[in-house]
């Protein structure tokens, strides 16, 4: 047995020292130290051995083990260090190197932030809620009639059990009213949904910032204020913009708001943008009857809201044709952007 283990050894330590690269040398380890190698059946040997032979033997094994594992752990290191040099020798250290791509903001997520920093300039706060909605939070609130065809399963989406996906992020600002008092000073984005056909100019989920502001004493002239300056510093100090009446049910009086300004297609024509109006007294008395209080008496507080889409603010600022390009994840187009 000890004749045997000095002849592995030596074995062991010719072939390691022989192994060409790290491919030989694994399957010299495997030979000597596999779960069937020469070292291994060494080791299973030693119960057949005089028990008195057992001390000296086993000692003589483990030193064989300890100088085989050594020499493979040596040889390991070299070969490695070898194949590292040889590798890097084919390297050209005078060629060019490869430019890394660099990813961007999606264009709608570039918008909102604008936006957002603007907004955040005049003190608004970020506000949020959920995608999923009652109706009472997306139309009830919002003095909304029960024949409204906004609340026809034609155009939004009903979920079986009677809530809904918000069709709007004015839902926002109600929560936001329900659970604080005036002063409030909000803008709520986020995603809204609508049964709409998919084509160039619409999409089935969009993008949608809205603002509130409650407050004594908010008047039209500061609403009127704050969107002059917000679109001419998104889009300018040439911008001009102009309010249209019109009607929402939560808001009265309401308008549109027409911008022209020379990054909308070079100024030359107004652009419908974004709706607003002062907060209708019966949208307070709603919130007033949920609250339990007089929080939002409007005999003493009133209010502002405003509404846009970005998906529409984008094409026009950035000349995008098609809507949906804006969720299809093309490369090319989406490179196109400033980060």
């Amino acid at each position: 047995m000890r004749e045997e283990l000095n002849a592995l050894r030596g074995d062991a330590l010719r072939d390691i020292a022989a192994a060409a690269d790290l491919s030989a040398l694994e399957q010299v380890r495997v030979a000597i130290t596999g779960r069937s190698g020469r070292l291994t059946q060494a080791g299973e040997q030693m119960r057949h051995l005089a028990k008195e032979d057992r001390p000296e033997v086993g000692k003589l094994l483990h030193e064989v083990r300890t100088a085989v594992t050594a020499a493979l752990e040596a040889r390991t290191a070299e070969l490695s260090s070898a194949a590292e040099e040889a590798e890097l020798a084919q390297i050209d250290p005078t060629m060019p190197g490869r430019a890394r791509a660099v990813g961007s903001l999606h264009p709608l997520q570039h918008l909102q932030r604008r936006a957002v920093e603007i907004f955040r300039r005049m003190g608004f706060a970020l506000a949020e809620g959920p995608d999923i909605e009652t109706e009472w939070h997306c139309f009830d609130a919002l003095n909304t009639p029960p024949d409204h065809p906004a609340r026809n399963e034609q155009d939004t989406f009903y979920l079986p059990d009677g809530r809904l996906l918000r069709t709007h992020t004015s839902s926002v600002q109600i929560r936001t009213m329900e659970n604080r008092t005036p002063p409030i000073r909000i803008i709520a984005p986020g995603a809204a949904y609508r049964r709409d056909e998919v084509d160039a100019t619409h999409l089935a989920q969009f993008t949608q910032m809205e603002g509130l502001y409650v407050d004594e004493g908010v008047t039209l002239g500061d609403l009127k204020g704050t969107l002059e300056y917000f679109f001419r510093e998104l889009f300018g100090s040439d911008a001009k913009v102009r309010f249209r009446p019109h009607f929402f049910p939560f808001t009265e009086p309401s308008y549109e708001i027409d911008v022209r300004a020379a990054a909308l297609g070079g100024g030359e024509r107004w652009l419908e943008l974004a709706g607003c109006g002062m907060v209708d007294p019966a949208v307070f008395a709603q919130i007033n009857e949920r609250r339990g209080d007089q929080a939002f008496d409007p005999d003493k507080v009133t209010g502002f809201a405003f509404g846009f889409g970005l998906e529409r603010l984008a094409m026009i600022l950035y000349g995008v044709p098609d809507i949906r390009m804006f969720v299809e994840n093309d490369q090319r187009f989406l490179s196109q952007f400033p980060s």
